[in-house]
């Protein structure tokens, strides 16, 4: 035999998953809007997010946030991107 299976470890390593809150692109082309999405760091942009907290439109500056749904994730040790914190300070 050439190749043999490789053994599991008998202690299973517990990995935590660090969760983002980004923006997410949605929208025609040249009429975005952004989506303010809580996801998981490894996945893709446009991957599936674990929650959505709010919407940006930058041609209108308009602006809808889930405060307390923020606040809910960043307590639970979410981090929050440049661009997110950018938006909330304006």
């Amino acid at each position: 035999m050439l190749f043999h299976a490789c053994k599991r470890p008998k202690f299973a390593l517990k990995f935590t998953t660090m969760v983002i809150i980004r923006l997410e692109r949605r929208g025609k082309t040249n009429h975005p809007f952004y989506r303010i999405v809580a996801t998981d760091e490894r996945k893709k942009i446009g991957g599936k997010s674990l929650e959505i907290l709010g919407s940006w439109n930058p041609h209108t500056d308009e602006k809808n946030i889930k405060k307390e749904a923020l606040k809910k994730w960043v307590e639970k040790g979410a981090k929050i991107s440049p661009a997110v914190k950018k938006l909330m300070e304006k």
